[in-house]
C-alpha cells in the first residue's frame, strides 16, 4: 500500500463526519472508535486494502455510514460515503427471489425441470437438464461445473460475454457431483435461473428485478448495468486489483460485468443492501411457502453455515445465526447480512483480495458487528 492510500479517513459515526489519519485513533464523541470504525481502519492498516466502507441498521430507521482509506490512489480523494459498489454474487439474491415471486405466482414450480423451460440447452459430462431441478439450480446442488475460473481475460478485455458462451464455457467440463444433494457453488447455476426466468416472463431479466424487487423496497442506489455498461453511475470509490500480494494495483473501475450476469452483475450501496436483506428476512418480497423453500437450506461443506435457495445461513460467534450472502467480483468485496431480530450490516473493500486474510477480516467484522 502506497502512502497516499494510507494518508487519510474519512469516518460517519455519531451524526459526524471526523478526519483522520490511517494508523491513528479517529476521536468520535464518545471518545474513541467504535468497532465498525476500528474494523475498517484495520482493513486498510493491516489488510492492505485501498479503501473500505460500511453500513450499519439497527432498525426503526436508524443507521449509521462508515469509511476508511481513499477512494482513489491517484488524488487521495476520500471514499464517498455509503458510495455505489458492485456487489457481485449478491446478485444472485435477487435473481433467486424474482424465481420465487414466480413459483409463487404459479408460473413455475421448484421441481419443475430446467428442460422444461431451457429445452436441449443443459447437456454435459455427468450432468442433464432433464434430471435436474430449478430448486437444485438456486441451491448449487445441481452438479453443474462454474464457468467463472475461465472468463478472467474477457473482464480484462472489457468484452461483452452472452450468456450463451458462459453456458458454453462451463459445459466443457464434467459435472462437480451426481447425486443432486451435493453443495458445490457454480454461477453457471444462475445464469440458467436467468435465463429461465426471461423465458417465463418474457421480460429481460434486469427488468424483472427492477420491477419486482428495486422499485419495490425503494432501492434508489440499486440497478442492473445495461449490456456493454461499463460505468458505476454514482458516486463511488475507485475499483482496484493485484495480481498477487504486493504487486502494483490496477484501477478496473470500469469493467464490463456481463460475465457475471444473473450471478453477479448489480450495483448497490451497502444502504440499500441493508435494506434488501431485512425486507427479504421480514418476509415483505415472497409468498410464505416461497419463504420457507428459501430458508431451507443445504450445509455448505462443513463449515456450519447453510445455503438456502439464494440465500445463506452463517452461525454467529455470540450464538445464533444470520442470514445474507456476499459478492466478490474484480475490483470489490462484499460481506454482510441482517440477523433474525433485525440487525443489519454491509461491508465492502475496494478490491477483489489476493490475500485471503482480507476476506477472514471482513467476515470477522461483520460478525462483531452483528453480535454487539
Amino acid at each position: 500500500m502506497g502512502v497516499v492510500a494510507r494518508r487519510m479517513v474519512a469516518a460517519v459515526a455519531v451524526g459526524v463526519l471526523v478526519w483522520g489519519v490511517a494508523g491513528q485513533s479517529v476521536a468520535f464523541a464518545a471518545g474513541r472508535p467504535d468497532v465498525v470504525q476500528r474494523g475498517l481502519d484495520g482493513l486498510v492498516r493491516e489488510g492492505g486494502v485501498p479503501g473500505a466502507l460500511a453500513s450499519v441498521s439497527e432498525g426503526e430507521g436508524r443507521s449509521r455510514t462508515y469509511t476508511a482509506g481513499v477512494g482513489d490512489l491517484v488524488t487521495g480523494a476520500a471514499v464517498p460515503g455509503d458510495g455505489q459498489v458492485r456487489i457481485g454474487s449478491n446478485t444472485k439474491v435477487f435473481t433467486a427471489v424474482v424465481v420465487l415471486q414466480l413459483v409463487g405466482e404459479g408460473r413455475l414450480g421448484l421441481d419443475d425441470k430446467v428442460e422444461k423451460f431451457l429445452p436441449g440447452v443443459v447437456r454435459g459430462d455427468g450432468f442433464d437438464g432433464r434430471d435436474i431441478t430449478v430448486r437444485q439450480l438456486l441451491q448449487h446442488t445441481s452438479g453443474i461445473p462454474d464457468y467463472e475460473a475461465e472468463v478472467g481475460e474477457a473482464i480484462e478485455q472489457g468484452r461483452y460475454v452472452e450468456p450463451r458462451e458462459l453456458l458454453e464455457i462451463a459445459f466443457r467440463h464434467g459435472a462437480t457431483s451426481r447425486d443432486g444433494k451435493t453443495f458445490h457453488y457454480s454461477n453457471t447455476n444462475y445464469v440458467l435461473a436467468g435465463l429461465i426466468v426471461e423465458k417465463v416472463a418474457r421480460r429481460p431479466l434486469a427488468e424483472e428485478i427492477d420491477r419486482r424487487v428495486v422499485r419495490r423496497l425503494g432501492l434508489r442506489h440499486t440497478y442492473f448495468p445495461a449490456p456493454r455498461d461499463r460505468t458505476i453511475r454514482e458516486p463511488h470509490p475507485h475499483a482496484y486489483h493485484q495480481d498477487a500480494v504486493g504487486r502494483p494495483w490496477r484501477d478496473v473501475t470500469e469493467i464490463d460485468p456481463s460475465a457475471a450476469w444473473a450471478a453477479g452483475q448489480m450495483v448497490s450501496t451497502n444502504s440499500d443492501m441493508n435494506r434488501f436483506f431485512t425486507a427479504l428476512l421480514e418476509g415483505r418480497l415472497l409468498r410464505a411457502e416461497q419463504q420457507e423453500a428459501m430458508l431451507t437450506t443445504v450445509p455448505i461443506g462443513d463449515s456450519g453455515a447453510g445455503y438456502g435457495l439464494g440465500l445463506m445461513r452463517r452461525p454467529l460467534s455470540c450464538g445464533g445465526v444470520y442470514w445474507g450472502h456476499g459478492g466478490d467480483i474484480t475490483g470489490f468485496e462484499t460481506r454482510g447480512g441482517v440477523t433474525e431480530d433485525g440487525r443489519a450490516v454491509s461491508v465492502a473493500v475496494t478490491t477483489d483480495p489476493a490475500d485471503y486474510a482480507v476476506t477472514q477480516r471482513l467476515e470477522g467484522l461483520v460478525d462483531r458487528v452483528l453480535c454487539r
